[in-house]
């Protein structure tokens, strides 16, 4: 067989693949989880409780720059792995992380974590700690956001949980103007759903 032939059987082989099993189970789980969220999760976008918390923290980090976000977001990190960690507990003791945790274990299994984020990316409440407080690097945020859907990440497992999980991302809107002023990211646990 010739280079050239070689190359377009690799390509046909890579192109069947993609459309055999694996992204139809792709597929499947992509929908399952929207389905789960549409009707589940989305509700929650409008609760006073995550809005009102989104408008506070956004008037408050207003004036933040670039380098600020990442100071923030550095001191988030170094602080895991110590004893005191004031920025990590106190956003992991507020109003809104609580009320967070009671959504997660009202879902019975199904949620694996939960956190809001502000219109910079920044964690405002959350039911789990994250790996970092700054997510505006991320698809996670940066999909449901900027084009202003629902954003569903490819399963992985869990490292802490071991649990096979999807994030799924809603983009947060203000009642009053209709802007975009943050995200929720639910985690939901492919293994129970």
């Amino acid at each position: 067989m010739r280079q050239e032939g070689r190359a377009f059987a690799a390509i046909a082989l890579g192109l069947a693949l993609l459309s055999g099993p694996a992204a139809a189970q792709w597929d499947i789980r992509t929908t399952a989880v929207s389905d789960y969220v549409e009707a589940n999760v989305r509700p929650w976008i409008e609760d006073p409780a995550i809005v009102n918390a989104i408008l506070a923290q956004n008037a408050v980090h207003a004036g933040l720059d670039q380098k600020e976000i990442n100071a923030l977001d550095r001191r988030w990190r170094d602080e895991l792995g110590k004893a005191e960690r004031p920025l990590v507990d106190t956003l992991l003791s507020n109003p809104l992380s609580l009320h967070l945790k009671d959504r997660q274990r009202a879902a019975g299994g199904l949620i694996t974590e939960i956190f809001v984020m502000d219109n910079r990316g920044l964690n405002v409440g959350q039911s789990d700690v994250t790996s970092d407080y700054w997510q505006g690097d991320e698809a996670k945020w940066q999909k449901s956001v900027q084009t202003d859907r629902i954003h569903i990440d490819e399963a992985g497992r869990d490292e802490s949980t071991l649990l096979m999980q999807s994030q799924a991302s809603l983009p947060i809107h203000d009642p009053r103007t209709g802007a975009v002023i943050g995200a929720i990211t639910v985690g939901v646990n492919l293994d129970a759903l």
